[in-house]
This record gives structure tokens, C-alpha cells and sequence, in this order.
């Protein structure tokens, strides 16, 4: 997907160049819903609403996210959303709560489509780059747009970490 959008394998990807790419048009729930009501629930349970996907009637398929969140916050919620639509995960139940309905997540599509939109955001050959060149977590988070937690998780979950001190002790020989 990255080569047929013409990005090198360690370049940081526009999320929004990506859902054009398999056709997810990205809109910002205020233009769905008044910006107080997102506040509202915000402040009620902060949290409940990062993005969601909706397959509408002849297949036009839709990304909403929470414009309360910080950008780089809205960039894993939108990469989020475009793993399960490139995945091919199924709509999730519906359930009523309190009178109000809900969409239910199934875990293990949720963690698949969290694994997935950290290898969209930052690919191993992007990690290596900068795990090379001495960057922490701040620091690459700080290059690619991501959160810090986000940046934290891919380069402590992707061992390129250890491979780069591996190499360093070994005489900077780098191999990927």
C-alpha cells in the first residue's frame, strides 16, 4: 500500500492521504454533531468516543473521528479505523445500555486493528531509522506526529530497540 501511494518504506505517511487511498472519506464528528454534545461527553466518561466506521448504503464507507483529541491522538484514531476497514472486520453488535445504544468491540479485532495502525504509522524500516540514529520515544514521536504512548508502544513492541544497540556493541553494523 505504501509503494502504490509513492511513499519510501521509512516515511512517516500522510493518514489521510492512506484512507483516500482505500477509499474511507475522514470527517470530523462536529460536522455530524454540535461541538458542545462531544464536549458533554467528553466531560461525562472522557475517553468513550475516539472514531468510528460506518459502511454506508453503496459502499461508501466513513471514518468519524473526535475532534476534542489532540491531532496526534486523531492520527491513531483515524489509522485505528482504516486497520479494521483493511482488515475486513465485521460491524460490531449493537447493544442498549441504559436506554442508549452502543456499539460493543470485539477485543481481538480491536487489538488486530490496534497492531495494524502502529505498523501504518510507523513501518519497522521508519523505527529503524531512527532507533539508528539514538531517538527515544519524545523524539520520534516529535518527528512523526504521533503520540509519545503511540511511539513508545512501536519501538518497545517492535525490538528495534535491541537490534540497535545490538549493533552498536557489535560495531555499528546496521542490518534490518
Amino acid at each position: 500500500m505504501r509503494t502504490q501511494i509513492g511513499l519510501r518504506p521509512d516515511t512517516p505517511p500522510d493518514i489521510r492521504q492512506l484512507a483516500e487511498h482505500v477509499r474511507v472519506e475522514v470527517i470530523d464528528a462536529q460536522e455530524l454533531v454540535g461541538m458542545d454534545s462531544l464536549r458533554e461527553l467528553e466531560n461525562l466518561q472522557p475517553g468513550a468516543f475516539s472514531a468510528a466506521t460506518f459502511h454506508l448504503p453503496g459502499g461508501h464507507t466513513v471514518a468519524v473521528y473526535n475532534p476534542c483529541n489532540e491531532p496526534a491522538r486523531t492520527k491513531s484514531d483515524i489509522a485505528h479505523e482504516l486497520a479494521h476497514v483493511l482488515l475486513g472486520h465485521e460491524v460490531r453488535e449493537v447493544q442498549q445500555i441504559g436506554g442508549h445504544a452502543f456499539f460493543t468491540c470485539n477485543p481481538e479485532q480491536e487489538e488486530e486493528a490496534n497492531w495494524l495502525a502502529g505498523c501504518l504509522l510507523l513501518p519497522r524500516p521508519l523505527l529503524l531509522r531512527h532507533a539508528y540514529a539514538g531517538a527515544d520515544a519524545t523524539a520520534l514521536a516529535a518527528a512523526t506526529g504521533v503520540s509519545v504512548p503511540m511511539a513508545r508502544f512501536r519501538l518497545n513492541t517492535s525490538g528495534v530497540l535491541l537490534q540497535a544497540q545490538r549493533s552498536r556493541k557489535a560495531g555499528g553494523s546496521r542490518r534490518s
